[in-house]
């Protein structure tokens, strides 16, 4: 007898929406005639960092929500947002639901570094700057702009690194035509920053810029973008690099004209320093006073090594943006060294190295913060091919009716929403924009509450 393959997917961003996609499109095996979804998630909102970790002046990526829109359309697919695994629900409490749990929590806070001075006033982790402009409902609505901090520091050379440094070189009036909400638009107006200084450890062929953000950079009028020729050096592994890649061919290609460039006077600058090697956060009364470095130098192959010699940066503001980290799972184990749950490219592995039954992971929380969006589908497809693979064997859902779920979070007292609450949520949002004196696109509702309130409206 045939019966519905039912699966739960813990985490609404792209890696769990793009799991949901391939899964409902796939060939079943013998004894599944259809397939069920549903997508839970601890934000009242679907599309995680997508939402939430990308720059509101970004619009062209945020086109990638419309796509993602289009899967959970899926009538085969339901989503529950305001939903706090293992608090709301743990996993042998969620597993009687399904066949299989996937896990594509993502990575959401910020990977450590191992510096003196991170404590001081004025050293921020990259998450937290980013989660406070984009709006998240957890965070502060304030954010401490120093109120004489006009030379910043953002440590990293990715892509998120890039955002930060072109929101903090931005002015407000620049940002108010995005989504951003009122607390955010209040709170740049209050930042001095005039020279943001990017420091990257190696040499330009290694940075991890995409093409596109790093030409963005020069695209506000407000801001001279101005490459230091100190480090900006190649050696072969740097020649492979650019061999290797065209876009990291691209990217050098566009941080030579900037090189190249005469400043235009304009009232803010984003410095671009490689070979530089932060080692200590400097400190006085408590408070950022500036950032030391090692200087680096190319060893052949890509990497760098020190040189002993150490410059002091005087900045009175140190963002990180060294990569991002995962949270543990409740009730599974975790690697911590890499941050991310013990898998074989699919199954989530217990200690001693064997598949839990029916437990799956896919995107960062199995391989890491690194890779776009494409890596993001084939590693979701991977993840999905193995479950198939597994279906036949697994234990059915023990309680397979379709609304199950809905009653045991009614049952706790859970508010969760759904995803035609999330279409309420965007119309809204969509008409606060709308209504604005500036016309936007949307403008971002940020309490939790009122978020909560208008999806279950």
């Amino acid at each position: 007898m045939s019966r519905k393959l039912r699966v739960g997917i813990v985490g609404a961003g792209p890696a769990g929406v793009y799991a949901a996609d391939i899964l409902t499109k796939s060939d079943l095996p013998e004894g599944f005639d259809g397939v069920v979804v549903d997508i839970l998630d601890r934000d009242p909102t679907p599309f995680g960092l997508i939402r939430y970790g990308v720059a509101p002046d970004h619009p062209r990526i945020k086109e990638i929500i419309k796509a993602l829109k289009r899967v959970m359309s899926n009538e085969s697919i339901r989503f529950f947002g305001n939903v706090n695994f293992g608090v709301d629900v743990k996993l042998d409490e969620l597993r009687p639901f399904y066949d299989a749990v996937v896990f594509a929590t993502g990575a959401r806070r910020d990977r450590g570094l191992d510096i003196p001075g991170l404590d001081l006033d004025g050293s921020y982790g990259a998450a937290d700057f980013v989660y406070w402009y984009d709006g998240h409902p957890d965070v502060s609505r304030e954010w401490d702009f120093q109120p004489h901090a006009e030379s910043i520091a953002v440590l990293g050379v990715g892509n998120v690194g890039l955002d930060i440094a072109r929101i903090l070189a931005k002015t407000a009036d620049e940002l108010l035509v995005t989504e951003i909400p009122d607390n955010v638009y209040e709170g740049l107006k209050k930042n001095a920053a005039k020279d943001v200084h990017v420091f990257a450890r190696r040499g330009p062929a290694q940075v991890k810029f995409t093409p596109m953000e790093l030409r963005e950079l020069s695209h506000s009028p407000t801001i001279d973008v101005v490459v230091h020729p100190e480090g900006f050096e190649f050696d072969e592994g740097s020649m492979e690099a650019i061999r290797a890649a065209k876009s990291q061919k691209l990217v050098v290609d566009v941080l030579q004209n900037y090189l190249a460039k005469e400043p235009s006077g304009a009232p803010h600058r984003i410095h671009i320093h490689f070979c530089q090697n932060p080692v200590e956060i400097l400190g006085e009364d408590g408070k950022v006073v500036g950032l030391r470095t090692e200087v680096t130098e190319l060893d052949g192959t890509g990497n760098v090594r020190g040189t002993g010699e150490f410059k002091d940066w005087p900045v009175q503001a140190v963002y990180r943006a060294i990569g991002y980290y995962s949270d543990p799972i409740p009730d599974l184990p975790f690697d911590e060294a890499k941050g991310v749950l013990p898998n074989d490219g699919g199954h989530v592995l217990d200690p001693a190295g064997e598949n839990i039954p029916g437990v799956y992971a896919t995107g960062w929380i199995k391989r890491g913060p690194v890779g776009l969006i494409g890596h993001t589908k084939s590693d979701a497809a991977e993840t999905i091919r193995m479950l198939l693979e597994d279906a036949p064997a697994l234990s059915a859902a023990e309680q397979a009716e379709p609304e199950a779920l809905d009653r045991y979070l009614d049952g706790r007292g859970v508010e969760y929403t759904t995803w035609e609450g999330w279409e309420k949520l965007d119309a809204h949002e969509v008409a606060l924009g709308e209504n604005d004196a500036h016309q936007r696109e949307r403008k971002k509702v940020v309490e939790r509450d009122e978020m909560v309130a208008i999806s279950r409206a």
